[in-house]
């Protein structure tokens, strides 16, 4: 077999079949519609058993605790009346010290027990280290792919101490400079070593997250004897999104509200050379959550089981400086050092429990360990030297690669509410160019666009006639 670019790419569905062990034809039902719950099934394995697992795993069952110093803050800055009770799921108590040891978890269990010698991940936070340190447990091979440097040879300090992380677990990390080549390099690896694709993107990767939702719903009744009113979850690739959601579903929580956060980074393109290393989040942005949320098949299987817009109440985001103000907030008045990813979403929970009765319960619905490379001190300090200017003021007047701000003041922190419908018509939008030349579709496919965005099947049908695609008759 040869190994150039275009062969390897015209390869990649075999290649994905026989790592992943999905024939995602099967769900197929139209052009673009395609049975998700089916797929979801697909994995073999039921919440009970999920949980088995993962307990088996020493992964999941983490604290939900009360941030009550927060909350006093939080309601110093409402009126009277306002200031919901802040929670956050403690999730660096998990082996690799993040939720994502839980999609880890389900993956290499499968890939085990189906007689894999070995697991693979794309990944340069987070995932890597979980899928190693549970590849470790089982005594497989574990192969992590990591986009690293820019051209003049920068690594994101972030990255670098996850690379270290997924080494110390006994992976081989294959780090790469920022391109097209990764993708590439990850379906050589996975065509070479015929080991299992641990992608963040599989159904068993988000039926593992499920477990999160399900126990913030039983240990927040436990608490408060409600159910939480909303859970905000950083988004990027809509994975724990998804999950949590899925979870909170299962366990009878329809009411509560699920709002995603993101990083603003608006204007920097994350396969830019020059971009990469200009943003001091590698996770948990717009970079990754617009474009996911908009199209979720652009990952690195063909059909990702992370579809937040069906399940996104809210979508928000917030500035860099103000996740760092957060981070030391949470350090100093709770005792509670995490790093960037989880606070994200407690930086828009802050500001959202200002708006709702003191009686409502905000969740937060994760934390992750922080370290030398993930400390605000290390960020702020490569981004100085990636020529962004760091200081105090109002972040309304952050400007993504070039300046950021931290807050002066807790009541600088705010959200900016981004347009969900406008995100649903870009997807369908986005499903419209896919078509290719022959604009028809079934109703079916009308069907499915609706479920996947939410938007009515009027409204799909407005989007679909706006750009030229027909819907069938029977």
């Amino acid at each position: 077999m040869t190994g150039d670019y275009g062969a390897v790419m015209a390869r990649r569905g075999e290649i994905m079949r026989k790592s992943v062990g999905i024939d995602y034809e099967r769900f197929s039902r139209g052009r673009l519609a395609f049975d998700y719950e089916g797929m979801m099934c697909e994995t073999g394995y039921s919440l009970d058993e999920v949980e088995a697992i993962q307990r088996e795993s020493n992964v999941g069952n983490t604290p939900l605790l009360e941030l009550k110093n927060l909350t006093r803050l939080v309601r110093t800055l409402s009126e009277p009346g306002k200031g919901a009770r802040l929670f956050v799921k403690d999730e660096a108590n998990n082996p690799a010290r993040s939720f994502k040891d839980r999609r880890a978890s389900l993956s290499v269990f499968h890939a085990e027990h189906n007689g894999y010698k070995g697991v693979v991940a794309a990944t340069s936070g987070n995932y890597g280290a979980a899928v190693a340190s549970q590849a470790a447990r089982k005594n497989l091979g574990c192969i992590i792919v990591q986009e690293v440097f820019d051209s003049k040879g920068f690594e994101q300090p972030e990255i670098a101490e996850k690379g270290r992380a997924c080494e110390a677990y006994g992976a081989e990390v294959l780090q790469l400079s920022v391109g097209p080549e990764l993708f590439y390099v990850f379906l050589l690896v996975l065509e070479e070593t015929a080991f299992f694709n641990a992608s963040l993107y599989t159904p068993f990767s988000i039926a593992g997250i499920e477990t999160l939702g399900t126990e913030i719903a039983e240990q927040t009744r436990r608490l408060t004897g409600r159910d939480p009113d909303v859970v905000v979850s950083t988004h990027a690739g809509g994975g724990i999104t998804t999950g949590t959601a899925r979870g909170l579903l299962k366990a009878g929580c329809s009411a509560t509200r699920i709002v995603g956060a993101s990083v603003n980074l608006q204007g920097l393109h994350m396969a830019s050379d020059r971009d990469f290393n200009r943003k001091s989040f590698t996770t948990g942005h717009t970079g990754f959550g617009i474009p996911f949320a908009v199209w979720p098949d652009r990952s690195d299987v063909p059909r990702n089981a992370a579809r937040v817009l069906r399940y996104l109440d809210d979508y928000v985001t917030v500035t860099q400086g103000a996740v760092f103000y957060m981070t030391e907030a949470l350090a100093q008045l709770e005792g509670l050092e995490r790093g960037p990813a989880g606070n994200t979403s407690l930086t828009a929970a802050f500001a959202l429990a200002q708006t709702l009765p003191e009686e409502a319960v905000v969740v937060v619905n994760e934390t992750e360990y922080t370290g030398a490379g993930k400390h605000p001190y290390a960020q702020l300090a490569f981004a100085e030297r990636m020529g962004v200017e760091v200081r105090r003021g109002d972040p309304e007047e952050e400007r993504p690669g070039s300046v950021i701000v931290i807050p002066e003041q807790p009541r600088q922190i705010r959200v900016a509410p981004v347009d969900l419908n406008r995100l649903r018509a870009s997807y369908v939008r986005n499903a419209c160019a896919a078509l290719g030349e022959d604009k028809t579709v079934s109703e079916e496919d009308v069907a499915f666009l609706s479920e996947d965005t939410r938007l009515s099947s009027e409204e799909v049908r407005r989007v679909l006639r706006e750009n030229g695609v027909s819907v069938a008759t029977a």
